[in-house]
C-alpha cells in the first residue's frame, strides 16, 4: 500500500460505496482525509474515523466548492468519486438525464480540477483521480447511453489535463470499474422490478464469476494516489469484462 504520510486527500461522494471504501483506505495509508458527500446524514456516520474530517458539499454547485476551497486550503490528492447511473437507450434518454449527467459525471470533475489544480501547480506536485467506468469508450452495454457517453468524456478530460501538465509535476489518472457491489448498485436493481433476475445478469456478465468490491476499487485509488510514475492512463477493474 502507498504511504501517504504528510498528504491531504479530498474525496467526493464520500459517504457510500467506492467513496466511503476509499477514505477508510486512504486514512489507514496515513493521508488526511477530507470526505465530502451531498448527504449530510450519511456523511455524519463518518465522524470518529481516525485521520478523517467531514464537509456537505453539492459538486454541481461553483460557489460551494469556491467556498470549501477557502475554507480547507490546498490538496495534494483529489479524488472525484461522485456521479450517476442513467438507464436507457439513446432513443429512451432524455435532454434532461444528458445534461445531469454531464453536469454530476463530467463538469463537476472539471470544476473541483479547475478549483485544486493551481495549488498543485505552486508546490509542483500532485495526484487526481477521476472516477470513469469501463462503460465508456473502453466498452458499449446496453441500455447505458446517457451513462457511458458521460464517462466516456471523463476519459477524455483525464488524458487532457495528464497531457497539459505532465511536466509540472501533475498526475492525472481514471479508474474504470466493472460492476462494483455498492448501495447504488442495490438500488438500481431493485428499479428494475426483478431484483434477483437482474443480479444474476450482472454477475454473469463479470467473466470472474462476481461482482467487483469497493474496496478493491478502493486499493487501486490509493496506489494510483502514489504511483508517481503513471499518468495519463486508464485502470480497468473490471472482472474481465472488458477484456
Amino acid at each position: 500500500m502507498s504511504d501517504l504520510r504528510g498528504k491531504t486527500c479530498l474525496i467526493s461522494a464520500g459517504a457510500q460505496g467506492i467513496g466511503l471504501a476509499s477514505v477508510r483506505g486512504f486514512a489507514k495509508a496515513g493521508a488526511r482525509v477530507i470526505a465530502t458527500d451531498i448527504n449530510e446524514e450519511k456523511l455524519a456516520e463518518l465522524d470518529g474515523l481516525d485521520n478523517v474530517s467531514t464537509r456537505v458539499l453539492d459538486v454541481t454547485s461553483a460557489e460551494k466548492v469556491s467556498a470549501l476551497h477557502r475554507e480547507i486550503g490546498e490538496v495534494d490528492i483529489l479524488f472525484n468519486c461522485a456521479g450517476v447511473v442513467h438507464a436507457g437507450t439513446i432513443l429512451d434518454s432524455t435532454e434532461e438525464e444528458m445534461d445531469v449527467a454531464l453536469e454530476l459525471n463530467v463538469k463537476s470533475m472539471v470544476r473541483m480540477i479547475k478549483t485544486f489544480l493551481p495549488g498543485m501547480l505552486a508546490k509542483g506536485d500532485g495526484a487526481i483521480i477521476n472516477m470513469a467506468s469501463v462503460v465508456s469508450s473502453v466498452t458499449g452495454a446496453p441500455n447505458r447511453f446517457v451513462y457511458g457517453t458521460s464517462k466516456a468524456a471523463v476519459i477524455g478530460l483525464t488524458k487532457a489535463v495528464a497531457a497539459d501538465y505532465v511536466d509540472r509535476g501533475i498526475r492525472c489518472n481514471a479508474i474504470c470499474p466493472g460492476t462494483v457491489d455498492t448501495p447504488s448498485l442495490h438500488e438500481r436493481l431493485a428499479a428494475t422490478g426483478d431484483y434477483d433476475r437482474a443480479m444474476a445478469a450482472f454477475v454473469a456478465r463479470q467473466p470472474l464469476g462476481r461482482l467487483g468490491t469497493a474496496e478493491e476499487v478502493a486499493e487501486l485509488a490509493v496506489y494510483l494516489a502514489g504511483a508517481t510514475y503513471t499518468t495519463g492512463h486508464i485502470h480497468v477493474i473490471d472482472g474481465g469484462w472488458a477484456m
